[in-house]
């Protein structure tokens, strides 16, 4: 027996060493089986805040549906639309006026929604500063995230046009928080954001900020699929977020979007938007 133990340790050592290289090649094989779907996010906030807040997410369903999604971040909100509009995203988490826009030929279809919060526009200023109302803000410098940011821009400026007659000269700094931190800081008399966005910001910078203007309530940012992606699929989504938003973690990976109710929506409660004439007040 002693004489065959260097050939049985030989034997042994060749199992271990493919042991490990055999179920990671099984593990590959595995996941190049899987479906893959790319999911694309509105920046609503800079790139690595952005795939902070979602890669968990995704992770999650990754796990609960037995699909791939790949995220993926736009530095823009134009560079965003444009792949939309194009069909490039099989998910997508947009603004409220992008699934009025998305209706054609590369359609997207609202899942889910936050049935606790709406999309409100709002108008900040320092809290030290002397401006207490927009109409102070007539030809004045406003700092907004993006010419095409619909409640944080297009409505802000759609409204204190037409309610008010006030014009202000627009300035865009990529992201909310941007808006925010300026506004905080001093560097800008005034921005726009949303209520939403302003209430994930650190308590120094809401400290340092108040609200002078609220726009009107609209549905909040759906979470849609392309119309490609097959319905059983996507309701395979839909559970999986549902069921993920039963949870703690869950509770607390979706509040960092934010969503505080997730529910299921459809593009009927989208419709009172494609009335909202934003000619002039966005970019091509």
């Amino acid at each position: 027996m002693l004489k065959h133990l260097p050939k049985l340790l030989s034997i042994a050592s060749l199992v271990i060493a493919c042991a490990g290289p055999i179920e990671s090649r099984a593990e590959n094989i595995t996941r190049e089986t899987q479906i893959s779907y790319s999911f694309g996010v509105v920046p609503q906030y800079e790139q690595r805040k952005l795939f902070a807040v979602w890669r968990p997410i995704l992770d999650e369903l990754e796990k609960r549906t037995g699909f791939i999604f790949t995220l993926t971040g736009s530095p823009r909100i134009p560079s965003f639309e444009k792949d939309f509009v194009a069909g490039v995203y099989d998910f997508a988490y947009m603004n409220p006026y992008h699934v009025v826009q998305a209706q054609g030929e590369n359609t997207y279809v609202p899942l889910l929604r936050d049935g606790g919060r709406v999309l409100q526009g709002i108008v900040v200023a320092p809290k030290n500063s002397p401006i207490r109302s927009v109409k102070e803000l007539h030809q004045q410098e406003v700092v907004f995230p993006s010419a095409n940011a619909l409640g944080a821009s297009m409505l802000i400026r759609r409204e204190l046009k037409e309610r008010y007659g006030i014009e202000v000269i627009p300035k865009y700094v990529q992201t909310h928080s941007s808006v925010y931190l300026l506004v905080a800081k001093g560097l800008a008399i005034s921005g726009g954001g949303v209520v939403s966005t302003l209430l994930t910001e650190k308590a120094e910078i809401q400290d340092h900020l108040r609200i002078i203007y609220h726009t009107q309530p609209l549905p909040p940012h759906p979470i849609t699929a392309h119309n490609r992606v097959p319905v059983a699929h996507q309701q395979r989504v839909v559970d999986a977020f549902m069921a993920l938003a039963q949870t703690v973690r869950g509770k607390y990976l979706l509040g960092q979007i934010p969503i505080d109710l997730l529910v299921p929506t459809q593009l009927q409660d989208y419709k009172s938007l494609s009335v909202l004439n934003f000619d002039g007040y966005g970019e091509q």
